[in-house]
C-alpha cells in the first residue's frame, strides 16, 4: 500500500500539471471555434457570393468524416487493453502523456473542422457552413474535453502495482 501511495505523490503532481495545459488548450480552441463563428458572421457583408454547388457536398462529407473519426480516434486510442499495456510498459508517466496527447490530438481535429467551414464561408460568402461546422467542432471539443476524474481513475487502474508488468510473468 505505501508503494502505491508513493506512486500517487510522485504522479500526481504531473497529472495536475499536464491536465491543467490540456484544459486550458481545449477551452483556448472552443473560444478559437465560437471567434471563427462571429467573424463570419460578420464577415459575410464583405464577401461576394459565389455559386459553388459542388463544394456544398464536399465540405458536408469532411465535416462529417472528421467528426466522427475524431470520435473514433479518442474511442482507439482510449480503449482499456491499450492503456493497460501503455501504462505497463511506459508507466503511469507514459499513460498521463498518452491522455494528454490524445486529446489534443482530438482537438486539433475539432479545430481543422471549424477552419474547413471558415474557409468554405469565405469562398462562397455563405456563413452556414461556419456555423454548422462550429457547431460539429464544438461537440468534438467537448466530447474530447478532459476529465480530471477519468484521468485520475485511469492512472490509478492501469499504474497500479497489482496490474503491473509482475502479473504477466506470474500468469505466464
Amino acid at each position: 500500500m505505501a508503494t502505491s501511495d508513493a506512486l500517487s505523490a510522485n504522479v500526481k503532481p504531473e497529472l495536475a500539471r499536464r491536465h491543467k495545459s490540456t484544459a486550458t488548450t481545449v477551452l483556448s480552441l472552443l473560444v478559437a471555434v465560437v471567434l471563427l463563428c462571429v467573424l463570419a458572421f460578420v464577415t459575410q457583408k464583405f464577401l461576394r457570393a459565389r455559386n459553388t454547388g459542388s463544394l456544398d457536398m464536399v465540405v458536408r462529407i469532411s465535416i462529417v468524416i472528421f467528426g466522427f473519426g475524431a470520435i473514433a480516434l479518442r474511442r482507439t486510442r482510449f480503449a482499456k487493453m491499450r492503456l493497460q499495456d501503455i501504462a505497463a510498459i511506459q508507466g503511469a508517466s507514459g499513460l498521463i502523456i498518452t491522455l494528454q496527447r490524445t486529446t489534443i490530438l482530438v482537438a486539433l481535429i475539432g479545430i481543422v473542422i471549424a477552419l474547413i467551414g471558415f474557409v468554405s464561408t469565405l469562398v462562397t460568402a455563405n456563413p452556414w457552413y461556419t456555423m454548422q461546422a462550429g457547431v460539429v467542432a464544438a461537440a468534438v471539443l467537448l466530447y474530447g474535453y478532459p476529465v480530471r476524474k477519468a484521468w485520475e481513475q485511469a492512472v490509478s487502474q492501469f499504474s497500479s502495482p497489482e496490474s503491473g508488468p509482475d502479473d504477466l510473468q506470474k500468469a505466464s
